[in-house]
């Protein structure tokens, strides 16, 4: 097919959470319908230097924590010709013409806006929320402010940069109660994150999380059901059923997410009545659209056994590897791996060509500009 959409699957990255973007770039490598899509993939290497692969078992064979980038071949960055968006190589090879990014670039200098901002600014239509979406979605911090000034039920927290004195574990004790969850405040995949009930656990967590971010968040515990929620869609969205995470241990860390087998399960979908469904859609939507998201995100929350529901965060590139929530979630209500991987695509095609008709020169009565 000559009129193949040009699609550049982008991963890797700066962030902590490297390994888990290769998974999510190989299952959604593997999922996109080849017969639709010429397929171009670029992966970022922790120094921040771009490669592209010149055959797709690079990626497909290799081990996530041993992948080196630089084994693509060769180096590569995006600029603009006259007329489209191109993929340059270094050393002077044919250039890519890029129709449309699909990065899955999870955590810091991925998926906090930066990479949104760079792809804006070269005009390239991409999968996820835009710049501002993403960038209130990855600062936990920021989010939950916003959540609580829109009325969403949330977890109490406090804010602790690394250039203010420590709060004493007694006075957090008070406000919050024990156990308290301390978290990275730019982060995902629950890298960084402790539970802690002592004094003891507060001041390693705390360490702990400074390692990840120079902003932390220390947050109440909540005794509850860990449900989540798929979101689909730019100004109408819809949700996907419910998902639930059944813990097998202490809490879902990402050890429990990707190393640990028997760390964690999942229930897809949840068993819930449908009034609990239709409340966590509900309240899952308005999160989405309050943090200003398009396209794509997972909503994670809390269900109690009042049947109160708080929301935790949203993830804008949450993670496509085979045990992820999001394709799994849509999945049990009806859409396939491969037909989300499609919506996802028209979605960022839809948005580029909407934002595209947004004037960016003002209407002048008069035919000149005062000198």
């Amino acid at each position: 097919m000559a009129n193949k959409t040009r699609v550049m699957i982008l991963f890797g990255g700066k962030s902590a959470e490297h390994e888990v973007s290769i998974l999510s770039a190989r299952n959604v490598y593997q999922a996109l319908d080849k017969t639709k899509y010429d397929v171009t993939l670029v992966g970022i290497d922790r120094d921040g230097q771009w490669y592209l692969s010149q055959n797709a078992k690079d990626l497909l064979d290799a081990n996530p924590t041993q992948l080196k980038m630089a084994g693509f071949g060769s180096r590569v960055t995006l600029t603009q010709s006259e007329d489209h968006s191109q993929l340059v190589a270094i050393k002077n090879q044919t250039p890519i013409n890029i129709d449309v990014c699909f990065p899955v670039m999870h955590g810091p200098m991925g998926e906090d806006g930066t990479v949104q901002g760079m792809l804006k600014l070269l005009n390239i239509p991409f999968v996820g929320p835009s710049v501002l979406g993403s960038a209130v979605g990855m600062d936990k911090d920021v989010m939950k402010r916003l959540l609580r000034e829109a009325g969403i039920p949330i977890a109490k927290f406090k804010t602790l940069r690394s250039h203010e004195s420590l709060p004493s574990f007694s006075e957090l004790q008070k406000e919050l109660g024990t156990p308290m969850f301390v978290k990275p405040a730019n982060m995902g995949s629950s890298v960084g994150v402790s539970k802690i009930k002592t004094e003891v656990d507060y001041k390693r967590a705390v360490a702990e999380a400074f390692k990840y971010d120079t902003k932390i968040l220390i947050e109440e515990g909540i005794d509850g059901r860990e449900i989540e929620c798929s979101i689909l869609g730019n100004e109408n969205p819809k949700a996907s059923l419910p998902g639930e995470v059944l813990n097998n241990s202490e809490f879902y860390s990402y050890e429990s997410k990707y190393v640990d087998p028997n760390g964690a399960s999942t229930k897809i979908p949840a068993d819930l009545p449908k009034d609990i469904v239709a409340r966590v859609q509900q309240i899952a939507i308005k999160t989405f659209q309050v943090l200003e998201c398009e396209g794509m995100g997972r909503v994670d929350c809390f269900l109690k056994s009042n049947g109160d529901v708080l929301i935790n965060e949203i993830n804008t590139i949450p993670g496509f590897t085979k045990i992820s929530m999001y394709p799994k979630m849509w999945e049990a209500s009806g859409v396939s791996y491969t037909e989300l991987i499609d919506k996802l695509i028209q979605l960022a095609l839809d948005r580029h060509t909407r934002d595209s008709k947004i004037k960016t020169t003002p209407d002048l009565k008069s035919g000149s500009f005062k000198a």
